[in-house]
Formats: C-alpha cells, sequence, structure tokens
C-alpha cells in the first residue's frame, strides 16, 4: 500500500484545470509527506471550475477508492453522472500496489466494469454530483457517502459495487431531470436526504465507534457546511435510517475525521480548527 494518496486540482497549459490523484511517501517525519515522491497515477480533465469532490480513502480491501464530481456548473450539462465513458460523476476504486500495462496503477479485477470495452475500468458505482466526503465503516466495510446536492436536496448514499445513484436524472429521492415523471428504473435512492431549509451542502461523516460517547454507538454522524447542522442516523431493523439533529454549531463544517479509537471530529473551515465531539 502507498504510504499516503492525496487528491488535488492544477491548472495546465492555456487553463485546463485538472484533477490529480498521486502517491507520496512520508519524509523523515512521519506525519508529513516528502513532495519530491510524487508520483502521479493518474489526471482528470475538469471542464467547468466547479465540483470536483476531494476524499479519497484506502478501503478495508486495501484498495484506494476516490470520487470526482460532475464535472460543475448546473445541472449537470454534459451528462456526466450517468456516461460511463468518464470518470466524472462516479466513485473510482484501484489498485495502487500493482500496474497494469499503460497505466501507473491496476484494475481490480471484481470491480464491477473491469472487462468492459466501453466502461471505464476503475468505476466502482456511479451517478453522483458531487461526492465530497465519504468513510469506510469499522467492522462492517459499508461505505457511507455524502453526496452534495444541486438547488433543493443533500443526501447519504450507502454506496454499492456497480449501482447507479440517480444523478442528474435524480436529486436525493426526487426527479432532477426531468422534473416529474423520470425513469427510477435501477436507480439506488439515498438513505437520508434534507432540503435546503436545513442547509445546503452536505459534509459526510463517519459511523461513531467510539467508546467516550456510549449513546452515540454506531450511529453515523454528519453534518451541513452552512447550517452548523450535526446530525445522526440510526439504523432501524428493517434497514430504515431515521435522522436527529445531534448540535448545531457556530462555523463551517467542512469535514470529519476519526481517530484509532473511534471517537470523532469536526473541522471549523474559517477557524481552522479540528474539534472533537464530545459530552462536554
Amino acid at each position: 500500500m502507498a504510504d499516503s494518496s492525496s487528491n488535488y486540482t492544477r491548472t495546465v497549459g492555456t487553463g485546463q484545470i485538472q484533477t490529480v490523484i498521486a502517491e507520496y511517501h512520508v519524509s523523515s517525519n512521519p506525519d508529513v509527506a516528502d513532495p519530491a515522491s510524487e508520483r502521479i497515477l493518474l489526471t482528470q480533465d475538469q471542464p467547468f471550475s466547479n465540483h470536483k469532490a476531494g476524499q479519497l480513502a484506502f478501503g478495508p480491501d486495501t484498495f484506494l477508492y476516490f470520487g470526482l464530481g460532475d464535472g460543475g456548473s448546473e445541472g449537470d450539462p454534459l451528462s456526466n453522472g450517468q456516461n460511463l465513458g468518464t470518470l466524472l460523476g462516479k466513485m473510482m476504486r484501484i489498485d495502487v500496489d500493482h500496474h497494469d500495462p499503460g497505466l501507473q496503477y491496476a484494475i481490480p479485477a471484481d470491480n464491477p466494469f473491469a472487462t468492459s470495452k466501453s466502461v471505464r475500468h476503475e468505476i466502482w458505482a456511479y451517478g453522483f454530483r458531487n461526492p465530497w466526503r465519504f468513510s469506510f465503516e469499522r467492522g462492517t466495510g459499508r461505505q457511507f457517502c455524502g453526496d452534495v446536492g444541486q438547488n433543493k436536496f443533500e443526501e447519504v448514499d450507502i454506496i454499492q459495487k456497480g449501482e447507479n445513484f440517480g444523478w442528474n436524472v435524480m436529486e436525493g429521492d426526487h426527479c432532477f431531470n426531468p422534473p416529474t415523471g423520470c425513469d427510477m428504473t435501477g436507480k439506488i435512492l439515498p438513505i437520508a436526504e434534507y432540503d435546503h431549509s436545513q442547509g445546503i451542502a452536505i459534509i459526510g461523516g463517519y459511523v461513531y465507534k467510539g467508546s467516550q460517547i456510549p449513546s452515540l454507538a454506531n450511529l453515523y454522524i454528519f453534518g451541513d457546511l452552512s447550517s452548523g447542522k450535526v446530525w445522526y442516523l440510526r439504523e432501524g431493523p428493517a434497514g430504515a435510517f431515521t435522522q436527529t439533529v445531534l448540535l448545531t454549531v457556530s462555523f463551517e463544517v467542512s469535514s470529519f475525521g476519526q481517530d484509532m479509537a473511534g471517537e470523532i471530529y469536526i473541522i471549523d473551515y474559517a477557524g481552522g480548527k479540528v474539534l472533537k465531539l464530545s459530552t462536554q
């Protein structure tokens, strides 16, 4: 497995924006990457200036997962979310410990489209607008993702191999293109959603596996960038989830983190602080 990986954007040529997925080794300081060790794994041209996503993480299977937004603008005008010939609007899964011919990585043999002649082999799931933050639940390996919506709805998904999560045909549980009577066949609905009266940009989090707040055990914690709301999802016996406000913070939430003990941290975007979730 790589020491560390990075997802960033750069501008090349006459202004073309690219997403770069790169590998780094640690420096003499184990908490700092060595910039001279960069190995670029892949690049993806971006047609617009927004919706780049940004999360990447090694799954429990040791493969690298990363999400990319639909490419930007409004409403996915290029229909990238449903286009299996591009990485935009997708969740990817690659093997960074091996190389396939012509690549800086390998395609896992059990990727859902690994042998397709027309679909990008890296794709793990598709139909996303901007899968900004995702995580793997410890113990189960389930991949939870907060997919940022368009004008009305934000959603939480549990990512499933090879499945279509709807964008830009759907936004959350609702038709988007067309606004009514859309074809929902084969689309995976979110496990939870909220409308823009409660916030405007979902920030995916983690399933709590710590010991300091027993009441949150096995609950999925997530938030919203602008409203400061932090919710939890509780799974019922039939697999349905109920959503409850846990707290409201006074800052913009940009991300969550989880330590080795399973405790959860909230990132203050403008203040640059890392705050631990606690009962105090």
